[in-house]
């Protein structure tokens, strides 16, 4: 199966299927997605994204994000979901050099684990629904927002945090051409020293951390979430492969 999906103005849609859960069984395919901003969809591009029979989307940007650059196009059937997760505005003054982008990316992404508890819970209990599938998640470059609610489901359906900081990571592959475009629209603007960057540390470090402070994403979801125990059934049973037979 293909993971990166190709389009002409979004750069960072890619198939969250393939991975393997502690139980042996894996993602499904053809389920879940995520992405960078589909209010660049466009031409061509809508018809790939609607061949992709995409059932529904959740859209973590602020409404004010969602007003100026567009939100996914209209189609019949399409539900949109828009999930603010971010609570705080970045305040780009306060990155220190010497600690690194790792350091202050994972800094705002446990600043969503706090601020964004009632949508984060809506958000997995829309993906955790069968009929909602397939679902995209997305935001404006696809990889915080979009990372931290991608790492909680991967966690919750038994995914290993190695394949979670993986998969963040692959972003990168799209950092280019996210920056060329961004450029491109932005020509007098300043651009931040880790605008686009995924490093791999940055998810590992909030991992470790929310470990430290919850005991695990999944003891996260259920305390601190509250999402039901149902709905985390709900979730395995329809987003990963059905269970291996002894012998």
């Amino acid at each position: 199966m293909t993971r990166h999906i190709e389009f002409t103005n979004i750069h960072n849609f890619r198939d969250v299927g393939g991975y393997v859960a502690h139980d042996g069984r894996s993602v499904r395919w053809q389920r879940l997605y995520r992405a960078d901003s589909l209010g660049w969809l466009a031409g061509p591009d809508i018809a790939a994204f609607r061949a992709l029979k995409v059932r529904t989307v959740i859209d973590l940007r602020h409404p004010a994000e969602v007003e100026k650059r567009g939100r996914v196009p209209e189609t019949e059937g399409l539900r949109y979901h828009n999930l603010p997760v971010e609570g705080r505005t970045w305040n780009l003054a306060t990155f220190d050099p010497s600690t690194g982008v790792e350091r202050f990316l994972a800094d705002r992404y446990l600043e969503v684990s706090e601020d964004g508890v009632p949508l984060l819970r809506s958000a997995i209990e829309t993906i955790a629904e069968a009929d909602n599938a397939p679902v995209v998640i997305h935001c404006a470059a696809g990889k915080d927002r979009t990372g931290i609610l991608t790492a909680l489901v991967l966690s919750l359906a038994g995914v290993a945090a190695t394949d979670i900081v993986a998969d963040y990571a692959l972003t990168g592959l799209a950092t280019p051409r996210f920056l060329a475009d961004w450029q491109t629209r932005n020509k007098d603007a300043l651009m931040w020293a880790g605008y686009g960057a995924a490093p791999a540390g940055a998810m590992e470090l909030f991992l470790a951390e929310m470990d430290q402070r919850h005991g695990s994403l999944q003891a996260y979801c259920s305390d601190v979430l509250g999402l039901d125990p149902k709905t985390i059934t709900k979730l395995h049973a329809h987003l990963l492969t059905d269970p291996i037979s002894p012998g």
